[in-house]
């Protein structure tokens, strides 16, 4: 396999370069995903896009039994040398190309026909959103595996390390709004200080309670209140509140407890207190047939000694509403030690690339191995 890959090396760096150099923030994926059709029209394969977002599907085989293979198309925006702008810093750019170079290897080795491959170049992960968008257009309702894999920062895998889970943990991105009366300075008893209520919700926050054994958080990132003048009591506030819960259990629990807190202060005070959910992330439900389809791939593609047990990280990943939404679908997702540093989302992120090869290797070995599995009988 490793002789197949040599002689696609030189479209997978050019892959790599176009993909690096036209970053495309959530849902403005345009070019890249006009790049990405053309360019796997042009080898033969069948795509399909959407009239009303971007993304696309590319199926290849037939058969009942289907394995699909998921990657991020979309770039962060920020700011980079004092200048904001369309940034891959979290590595989609890489996890695009290897999910091409998997299809073009599995191509050569004339593996198509094995059964029924997808593979699903999905938009908008930084928002919590594009996979929901691809479930909303059943692209995932006949898959049997999924899987995805993101490059892992130094901080969690050595470069040439590998994982076949990365058990993400859920996080819930929310806005509110404290919609009281001002009142003059003299005069507090006449409205509602939206700034003691902020302190209230800040400190209630603080008393929450969940099982201690599953990391979670709850904080207000945001508040903003008040204008020019100081002796004006403001009556009302915008918010932002950050949840975070390893579980998909403890994140219901939390956002439950957080909406209680903003009614009972809403009572409290008497003022209105708006809270709206603006993104979301499932934590990960890996699948323990999936892994170990990943990591027999990860032992024969870059040895033993290079595994590592699936790591637990409070990043969140969209990736994991596939298999909330579709409880049918076993997935996992690999992890790639690539001496990514200085980290995930820092504007001058720099990884190994040569690494990209590995995933490649990777990923398209658990997509065999999986088809061999399910023609012996082997899955549950």
């Amino acid at each position: 396999m490793k002789d197949y890959i040599k002689t696609l090396k030189p479209t997978i760096d050019s892959v790599f370069e176009h993909l690096h150099h036209n970053p495309e923030v959530s849902w403005q994926e345009y070019k890249t995903t006009e790049y990405l059709q053309q360019l796997l029209m042009e080898r033969g394969f069948s795509v399909q896009t959407f009239e009303d977002c971007t993304g696309m599907v590319v199926e290849a085989g037939e058969g009942d039994f289907c394995v699909a293979l998921r990657t991020d198309m979309d770039a962060l925006w920020q700011e980079v040398d004092g200048t904001f702008q369309a940034n891959h810093s979290c590595g989609h750019d890489a996890h695009m190309t290897m999910a091409v170079g998997a299809m073009l290897l599995l191509q050569q080795l004339n593996a198509l026909s094995k059964g029924k491959f997808k593979f699903i170049f999905q938009p908008a992960e930084e928002k919590g959103t594009g996979a929901l968008k691809m479930i909303e257009k059943q692209v995932v309702d006949d898959v049997d595996f999924l899987y995805g894999v993101h490059l892992r920062p130094i901080q969690e895998l050595r470069d040439g390390e590998a994982i076949p889970a990365i058990l993400h943990g859920a996080a819930k991105f929310l806005t509110g709004e404290i919609i009281g009366e001002d009142a003059h300075g003299a005069r507090p008893h006449l409205g509602q200080n939206a700034i003691e209520i902020g302190a209230s919700l800040i400190n209630e926050m603080k008393n929450i309670h969940l099982d201690p054994m599953v990391p979670y958080t709850a904080k207000v990132t945001k508040f903003h209140a008040g204008g020019e003048s100081g002796n004006l009591i403001p009556g009302k506030a915008s918010f932002s509140i950050d949840l975070r819960a390893q579980t998909n259990v403890v994140m219901n629990e939390l956002t439950e407890k957080t909406t209680k807190i903003a009614d009972s202060l809403a009572k409290l005070y008497g003022v209105e207190i708006t809270l709206e959910t603006v993104a979301s992330v499932a934590a990960a439900e890996a699948n323990q047939e999936a892994i170990q389809f990943m990591k027999k791939a990860i032992v024969d593609s870059i040895g033993e000694q290079h595994l590592k047990a699936p790591v637990v990280t409070s990043g969140g990943e969209d990736f994991h509403f596939y298999t909330l939404k579709r409880p049918h679908i076993k997935a996992t997702m690999l992890g790639l030690g690539c001496d990514l540093q200085p980290g995930l989302h820092h504007p001058k992120m720099s990884f190994n690339q040569e690494r990209i090869y590995s995933g490649i290797e990777i990923l398209a070995k658990t997509v065999l191995n999986t088809f061999e599995a399910y023609e012996k009988g082997e899955l549950s």
